[in-house]
């Protein structure tokens, strides 16, 4: 190696020696995670995000509560575990990219990885907004200004009049992308890694003390029954459209995210064995969730039509007015809401490395940028977005396609558009247009009904599911 060869800080070309790949005596150029426990925590903590803390506890309780718990764990068990690690396979097979890793299992299939590749440029800056939000919450309950949330008109217009600035906003997320970047910065080991296995443990210990304190409260029983009794007649093609929708977001499919960590996974470990352990932590996590959020409301508001209306309340409303307020009722409540903030963080920090992972993963192999210049890059392109979805609320509101924002706009591109496609796309490569045989051999599936389970699934199913998620996600924008 001479001189203009060595890595600096968080190349992971020097934190593990390279690996063969599964096919053709190919050579993986980086390294990768010291083991199986450091793959599984990263993963689920891409998968353990925003989706589960906002969304789920939303569809939960806008479609029946155990009725919809019951389609998303039967989903989350077939459906979502095969696209799991199918993803996960073909990153370690191929040992690259997004980019990279389609083409090695198919060159026609090249242009899939560059469609890929979009879905997390266009998430990170705007999920680093929200989490920039989040960054902001903590500070209002640590500082004691809960006062800006005693009722629901004071919590809309204390959002609204945040969200809706220029500079505070703008710095917020600043401090939420530079800590995400750092981590990517140090490498796979160094940072990502390390990262996972401090934060993941510390979410799984808040998460369950919020969901233990919440369930405690007053009223709280009413909120519990709704989750975990399914009532049948609650069933839906809309529940199930839910549920499977909710999924495919949760799991981070089709995003880069789990074919570039499946790149980094040693080939000792067993994919079916991690994929399970991932898909548990993220169900898991997404139901504690449920249990802080569902009962939590209950508590505050007595149930009934009052109780329906504040679950009625979806995405930044739900977490950024709803909550705060409900938290500001409680005893404890300042300490309470500084706490769930803190879980929010957790989340929210472990899905943006992901997503800037992927990015930086395609732009090392491809454009041979050190990791450092390679993060400076997508930290430029991080902070040009985020702006511009920042603003949208507030000087460039003007922007707006009939009620969209720019983030808006951004999270529909990326999510009801893009996702889908590429899910599509991945099936169909996986299922027609490369040997699904090797592939199966990478998870090491060697019983026959299960091949011929997991065939139909990719080949079949997958692909009808997704188109359905397509085509609701642009029914319901019209």
């Amino acid at each position: 190696m001479n001189n203009d060869d060595k890595p600096l800080i968080g190349d992971i070309a020097e934190e593990a020696p390279a690996e063969g790949a599964a096919s053709g005596g190919a050579v993986k150029k980086h390294g990768g995670f010291t083991g199986k426990l450091g793959f599984v925590l990263a993963a689920a903590g891409s998968a353990v995000g925003l989706g589960n803390l906002w969304r789920f506890p939303y569809l939960a309780a806008k479609y029946g509560g155990g009725m919809f718990l019951f389609c998303y764990v039967a989903l989350a068990a077939t459906f979502g575990f095969c696209l799991l690690i199918l993803e996960i396979a073909i990153g370690r097979k191929t040992g690259k990219g997004v980019i990279g890793a389609f083409a090695a299992l198919n060159k026609k299939f090249k242009w899939l990885g560059f469609m890929c590749l979009i879905v997390p440029i266009i998430i990170v800056p705007y999920y680093c907004v929200i989490g920039g939000w989040v960054v902001k919450y903590i500070w209002a309950f640590a500082t004691g200004d809960t006062g800006s949330f005693a009722d629901p008109d004071s919590a809309n217009a204390y959002f609204s009049a945040f969200t809706g600035g220029t500079w505070q906003p703008i710095v917020f997320f600043l401090i939420f992308a530079a800590a995400t970047v750092f981590v990517v910065v140090f490498g796979v080991q160094k940072g990502i890694e390390r990262v996972s296995k401090v934060l993941m443990p510390l979410l799984a210990v808040l998460a369950v003390f919020l969901a233990v304190y919440a369930c405690c409260q007053p009223g709280a029983l009413e909120g519990i029954k709704k989750l975990f009794v399914p009532d049948f007649n609650d069933f839906r093609a809309e529940t199930l459209l839910a549920a499977l929708g909710q999924l495919f977001y949760s799991m981070s499919l089709a995003m880069g995210i789990m074919i570039t960590y499946g790149s980094y996974m040693k080939k000792e470990a067993k994919i079916q064995s991690s994929g399970l352990q991932i898909a548990l932590c993220d169900t898991l996590f997404a139901i504690f969730a449920t249990l802080i959020v569902i009962p939590s409301i209950f508590s505050a508001t007595g149930g009934g039509s009052a109780a329906e209306e504040a679950m009625g309340q979806s995405g930044p409303s739900l977490m950024f007015v709803v909550l705060p307020q409900m938290f500001n009722g409680m005893f404890g409540g300042r300490v309470i809401g500084a706490v769930f903030f803190v879980l929010v963080l957790f989340a929210a920090l472990t899905s943006s490395i992901s997503l800037v992972e992927a990015i930086v993963a395609v732009l090392r192999e491809n454009c041979h940028m050190k990791r450092w210049v390679a993060c400076l890059v997508v930290f430029a392109v991080m902070i040009v977005l985020g702006i511009l979805s920042s603003l949208g609320f507030g000087p460039l509101s003007f922007i707006h396609i009939e009620s969209k924002t720019i983030l808006d706009i951004f999270d529909y591109a990326a999510n009801s558009v893009l996702m889908p496609l590429v899910a599509i796309g991945t099936c169909i490569l996986a299922g027609y247009f490369t040997d699904t045989n090797s592939l199966m051999d990478e998870m090491e599936m060697r019983r026959k009904g299960f091949r011929m389970y997991y065939k139909i699934m990719i080949r079949y199913i997958a692909p009808v599911c997704m188109a359905a998620i397509l085509i609701s996600g642009l029914f319901l924008s019209l």
